[in-house]
C-alpha cells in the first residue's frame, strides 16, 4: 500500500464516478462515493454495488449508470449480500484461469440501508470474510424517501417522522454506534471519516480498506442539504465544526486495535455543529438549552469512551 499522499495527482485520476448524475448540490454522497473511488489504484478494475437510495436513483437509471466500473443496483436489504455473492464468483473464475485481472468489490449504502434494513446482510458479509468493503454514506435519515429517522439519526432532530413541536423535541433516541458494531465482528478494517482538509483522511482510510485484505467498513459523515436544513456552500464548514466538537469523531480500527486520527486542540462546544442545521433550531429557543446541555453531555461521554478505547 502506498502511504505517500500527492493530492493534485489524485484529484487527477479520471473519476470513476462520472459528471451527469442528479444528486443535489451540496449533497455529501457524491463527495464521498467520488473520492473512495479516487482510492482505487490505476490499472484495477471494481464492481461497485449500491443499496437503494439517494445514490442510487440519482447516479443509475436504466439503462444510463453514472459509474464507469461495472454496477450493480440492489434492494435496500441485501447489498451486501449481493457483492458478497459476485466476490464469491470472481474467486471461483479467477481460480479457474478464467480472470486475470485484478478486480475490488465495493458496496455503497446509505444509513437506511446499512444502520437499518440492510444490517443483516452486511453483518453476513463481514462475517464470513469476504474481501470487499462496504461504505455508509451516513447523512442521518432516510433522505430519499421523505426524511424520516433511521437509527442513525441524532439525538432532538426534527425529522418528519420525530417532528419537533409542542409535545416533541425531535428524535428522543441516541444514535446508533455501527463503526463499534462493526469492529465487534473483528474484521480487519474498521474506519470513520468524513470531508474535511484536502480529504487525505478520506483518501488514505479509502485506500486501506481497499487494498486490506478481507472485509473492510467505511463509516462516511455526509451532509444532506435537504434534510440537515443547511446552505449548500456549508457543507465542508458543517463537516469541520463535527469533528472539531467531538460530534463526529475520526477513528480507525486495524486488527482490533483502535486509534484516533484527529484530536482536536480545543475541542469546540456542540453549539457549533448544530447552529448551522435547521433539524436542530428548536434547541436554541431559550426554554431549551437543558437538551443543548444533554445533547453536550452524550457527546463527551461518547468521546471519552472512544479515548479510552484507543489507550
Amino acid at each position: 500500500m502506498d502511504n505517500t499522499f500527492n493530492f493534485k495527482e489524485i484529484q487527477e485520476r479520471e473519476d470513476r464516478l462520472a459528471p451527469g448524475h442528479r444528486m443535489c448540490a451540496g449533497c455529501g454522497g457524491t463527495i464521498a462515493a467520488r473520492n473512495v473511488l479516487k482510492a482505487i489504484h490505476p490499472g484495477d478494475r471494481a464492481v461497485i454495488g449500491n443499496a437503494t437510495g439517494c445514490l442510487e436513483v440519482s447516479t443509475f437509471m436504466y439503462p444510463y449508470t453514472a459509474y464507469e466500473d461495472s454496477y450493480i443496483h440492489t434492494a435496500f436489504e441485501n447489498a451486501g449480500a449481493t457483492m458478497s455473492g459476485v466476490e464469491t464468483a470472481y474467486n471461483a473464475l479467477k481460480k479457474k484461469g478464467k480472470i486475470d485481472e485484478t478486480y475490488k468489490f465495493i458496496t455503497f449504502g446509505g444509513d437506511g440501508g446499512t444502520y437499518d434494513i440492510g444490517l443483516q446482510s452486511l453483518s453476513g458479509a463481514m462475517e464470513r470474510g469476504h474481501d470487499m468493503v462496504y461504505v455508509c454514506y451516513d447523512n442521518g435519515a432516510y433522505m430519499n424517501t421523505g426524511i424520516q429517522r433511521s437509527s442513525a439519526t441524532p439525538m432532538y432532530a426534527d425529522t418528519t417522522t420525530t417532528p419537533a413541536g409542542k409535545v416533541s423535541n425531535g428524535k428522543p433516541q441516541y444514535r446508533k454506534d455501527l463503526a463499534a458494531i462493526m469492529a465487534a465482528h473483528n474484521i480487519p478494517y474498521v474506519a470513520q471519516t468524513t470531508f474535511i482538509g484536502n480529504m487525505k483522511d478520506l483518501y488514505t482510510k479509502s485506500e486501506k480498506a481497499i487494498y486490506t485484505p478481507g472485509p473492510a467498513f467505511l463509516n462516511i459523515m455526509a451532509p444532506c442539504p435537504r434534510g440537515w436544513r443547511y446552505n449548500a456552500p456549508d457543507i465542508i464548514d458543517i463537516c469541520k465544526a463535527a469533528v472539531e466538537t467531538c460530534y463526529w469523531p475520526m477513528f480507525e480500527i486495524v486488527e482490533g486495535k483502535w486509534s484516533i486520527s484527529y484530536e482536536p486542540k480545543n475541542k469546540l462546544p456542540i453549539e457549533e455543529f448544530l447552529k448551522s442545521q435547521g433539524r436542530f433550531k428548536h434547541l436554541f429557543k431559550p426554554e431549551n438549552e437543558h437538551l443543548i446541555a444533554e445533547y453536550q453531555a452524550e457527546v463527551d461521554r461518547r468521546w471519552e469512551e472512544l479515548r479510552a478505547r484507543c489507550e
